[in-house]
């Protein structure tokens, strides 16, 4: 199965999600790993709105996938089938609340998660807006609780987090403006009992070797070791 596409239309990259179960949006540690490597700049992002950007909340409502900060901090597909995997084994057998009992969770990430659990499925700025963090961005600043980026970024690596879809504003014309929002759940709330009662049916040590042999499928070429850092 080599990983060889190229995405010019939202049904190739729906197609690529569907055929090779995983597809990280920017540039990996692994060459030729990306969405980014597989489609020309102007399909990446462009002026029209008609782009990768613009497309992600259609792909992930088509295909049912995960999305979110899976590898190396950056935004990825995963099919369902595999994030089942992949969720058991970074979650390494835990639901958050054990986790959290274990001491193996911060607790300002237990208190982000909750809000999530709670609210699901809820848009970033409300996220923060309700949680009272700060932010900073081009056009506004607010003060509050800092750290909601790195506790949102391990809550998806570890996957209790994805993002379930983007939200636009429209102008008045009904067109799309601006960059989609992110909405955040949880996989239990937008998967439901699919995810929920087969999440754990393996070890987290059988999860991690089969979603590493499907990497070692999509890049033969690629060292274990490296896979296993990508994976890691």
């Amino acid at each position: 199965m080599a990983y060889d596409f190229t995405v010019r239309t939202r049904q190739d990259l729906i197609d690529a999600v569907q055929e090779y179960g995983i597809v990280p949006y920017f540039s990996t540690s692994i060459p030729g790993f990306s969405l980014e490597e597989h489609c020309p700049p102007s399909v990446l992002f462009s002026d029209t709105g008609e782009d990768t950007w613009a497309w992600k909340g259609p792909v992930i409502r088509a295909t049912g996938c995960a999305y979110g900060k899976f590898f190396e901090k950056k935004s990825a597909y995963v099919s369902r089938e595999l994030f089942l995997d992949l969720a058991n084994y970074r979650r390494d057998g835990y639901d958050f609340d054990a986790r959290y009992d274990d001491g193996l969770a911060k607790f300002q990430d237990k208190q982000l998660f909750d809000l999530i659990d709670a609210n699901a499925p809820i848009l970033s700025k409300e996220l923060r807006r309700s949680g009272g963090y700060a932010y900073s961005g081009r056009w506004q600043k607010t003060e509050g609780i800092k750290g909601f980026d790195a506790s949102i970024t391990r809550l998806q690596e570890q996957c209790y987090v994805i993002i379930s879809d983007f939200v636009y504003t429209l102008d008045k014309h009904g067109n799309q403006r601006g960059w989609g929002v992110a909405e955040y759940s949880t996989p239990e709330k937008v998967m439901g009992k699919a995810f929920s009662d087969r999440v754990y049916q393996r070890t987290p040590a059988e999860s991690g070797e089969r979603v590493l042999a499907h990497l070692a499928k999509l890049f033969p070429q690629a060292a274990e070791k490296d896979l296993k850092r990508f994976l890691k």
